[in-house]
């Protein structure tokens, strides 16, 4: 700025509107913005005569006089401290750490030592790193952790400990903190089935998955859409569980490899179609058609096909399966 000295000594006499904008014609300078609404004031109206620096000091005398109104002033440390808070979010701890402070210094009794202070610490970025939402709900996840480590250690009330919060200026209440808590149980359960569980469990899970799901879509197959092929509803309900013991000895031959990274409901649908594909007799095949699959999970026939072809590349061709249900 000090070395444009023709900007600084420009007296913006001669001003302009260009597309809402009021620029001066000398210097460049752009002087106000979304003025298009003001064609019926001159321009000449307008007091752009102060140099750079008194435009630049008026602007900081107009904020300084704002931030003098108690209520503009709480919205604008609220601001400031979700901005410091959302610059915290991944190792330094900074401002936690400082919040934790303030809230034993209200002299509530809370008591957090080291050891209790790493445990929250720990919870808190483990949550962030796999669980990171904005960091205003970031601040209520923050406060629902303190909560949660030394809810059961502490003879403070809930509500004492969330007036204390609402006094530093986190936006908080009963319902809020309660949901926060079960959302952060729910979560680090998750976590931890996924962490204990081992491949052959995962398989396992996965193929039940699966087992479920058939059961489901063929429970789903009205007998109506069937009758012209199965002679009675008896017999369609034998034919759905035959057909549910096969799909459990066709998925003990499938490798987990193969069900890494599947879509367990379109998988679903074609293996229906294979099973379907592998009845004998010419009229049994006819049984279980895309069409009617299509129909009942709602995935295209293009998506059954795949799965089929993909079913088809691991076990072989449907007819060459043996002791199938007739």
């Amino acid at each position: 700025m000090k070395k444009d000295s023709s900007t600084n000594e420009c007296r913006h006499e001669k001003v302009k509107r260009e597309g809402g904008y009021l620029v001066c014609e000398n210097c460049g300078l752009i002087l106000d913005e979304n003025v298009d609404f003001l064609e019926d004031i001159p321009i000449s109206d307008f007091k752009y005569n102060d140099s750079q620096l008194d435009y630049e000091r008026g602007i900081r005398i107009r904020d300084s006089k704002a931030k003098q109104d108690p209520i503009i002033k709480q919205k604008y440390d609220k601001i400031q401290m979700l901005e410091k808070w959302y610059r915290d979010y991944e190792t330094s701890f900074t401002e936690q750490k400082r919040t934790i402070e303030l809230l034993k210094s209200y002299g509530i009794g809370l008591t957090i030592d080291k050891a209790k202070f790493q445990d929250i610490k720990k919870r808190y970025l483990t949550y962030l790193k796999k669980h990171r939402q904005t960091y205003q709900n970031m601040v209520i996840i923050f406060l629902a952790i303190v909560w949660l480590e030394i809810k059961d250690t502490t003879n403070i009330r809930v509500e004492r400990y969330i007036k204390v919060c609402n006094e530093l200026g986190h936006k908080i209440n009963k319902k809020m903190l309660n949901n926060a808590m079960l959302k952060i149980k729910k979560t680090e359960k998750i976590w931890k089935k996924y962490k204990t569980l081992g491949v052959r469990d995962i398989e396992k899970e996965i193929k039940n998955r699966v087992k479920i799901l058939f059961e489901k879509d063929l429970n789903n197959i009205p007998y109506d859409k069937v009758k012209n092929i199965v002679p009675s509803k008896g017999d369609y309900e034998k034919l759905k569980v035959e057909l549910l013991l096969v799909a459990d000895k066709l998925l003990k031959r499938i490798p987990y490899e193969k069900l890494q990274n599947l879509n367990y409901k379109a998988f679903t649908a074609g293996l229906i179609y294979y099973i379907g594909q592998s009845l004998e007799g010419k009229d049994n095949r006819k049984i279980f058609t895309q069409a009617l699959i299509e129909e009942t999970t709602k995935f295209s026939s293009t998506t059954i096909r795949k799965k089929f072809h993909i079913l088809k590349d691991i076990l072989g061709e449907p007819k060459e399966q043996k002791n199938l249900p007739v």
